[in-house]
């Protein structure tokens, strides 16, 4: 259509460059961490590649010396969902043992400009860890910024649960055509507005779950979340909340 402008070519011919709207961002897997008693994040780590990239490996869910804690500035059930993103104000706590006031972080493997601060509010989509002498490194967390992003609830997806799949575009701006695809495949369901409802949970439900959507002037496709469905009702696993040992996403005091 003539002055409409769509990116051209699939999401992985497009040059990875974080911030940039166009890019949909690398794929990444969501998997809850169970045994906890706050909503969080889940860990990831990887290098996305230009092709095909695998999803983000999950980290061991034990994190005894230093965590990220993930804090979003919105209420409920917003700061409930994730991956994290920019237009929301995320700020990263680096906390755990070691010396407070020592800390140093990394983006994209690399240092960060934050060192010695051990809070910060993101302005930049990547992946974000940090360190203290004597504690190690934490595990990672991810902040995009992506024209497009789909969002899943941080819990633990259980059998005969009702889940909620969220296409969000950047800045919460009004999206249209929203279609939600399972493993490459269009569902074709029923949507209200850009929200895709599974209910009652089942096994397979489990997969590779993406999401297209258009404005005036652009159309984006986000990335890939692995969405896996745990146990039944009657034998419920612990709570994906965990204790401020693991970093995730908190809710400040209201």
């Amino acid at each position: 259509m003539r002055g409409q402008h769509v990116p051209k070519g699939p999401p992985s011919q497009i040059v990875p460059r974080h911030g940039d709207p166009n890019y949909p961002g690398p794929p990444f897997s969501w998997t809850p961490i169970l045994g906890s008693s706050h909503a969080l994040s889940p860990p990831f780590l990887g290098t996305p590649s230009p092709t095909e990239p695998p999803d983000y490996p999950i980290m061991s869910p034990a994190c005894p010396l230093l965590c990220l804690l993930l804090s979003l500035t919105l209420p409920p059930p917003r700061a409930t969902y994730m991956p994290a993103v920019l237009w929301d104000r995320v700020t990263l706590t680096c906390q755990g043992s070691g010396t407070a006031g020592a800390t140093t972080w990394y983006k994209d493997g690399q240092r960060w400009g934050q060192n010695r601060r051990d809070s910060f509010t993101v302005t930049e989509s990547g992946t974000y860890t940090c360190d203290r002498p004597g504690s190690g490194l934490s595990p990672p967390v991810i902040a995009l910024n992506d024209r497009l992003v789909l969002q899943v609830p941080a819990r633990t997806l259980l059998e005969g649960d009702t889940v909620t799949l969220r296409c969000r575009a950047m800045w919460d701006m009004s999206v249209d055509r929203v279609r939600f695809y399972k493993d490459k495949k269009d569902l074709r369901m029923s949507l209200r507005g850009n929200e895709l409802s599974l209910s009652p949970l089942q096994q397979h439900h489990s997969g590779r779950y993406h999401c297209e959507g258009s404005g005036p002037f652009w159309a984006s496709q986000s990335a890939p979340v692995t969405v896996t469905v745990h146990g039944t009702r009657g034998h419920k696993s612990p709570s994906p909340l965990l204790p401020r040992a693991l970093h995730g996403a908190r809710v400040p005091p209201q």
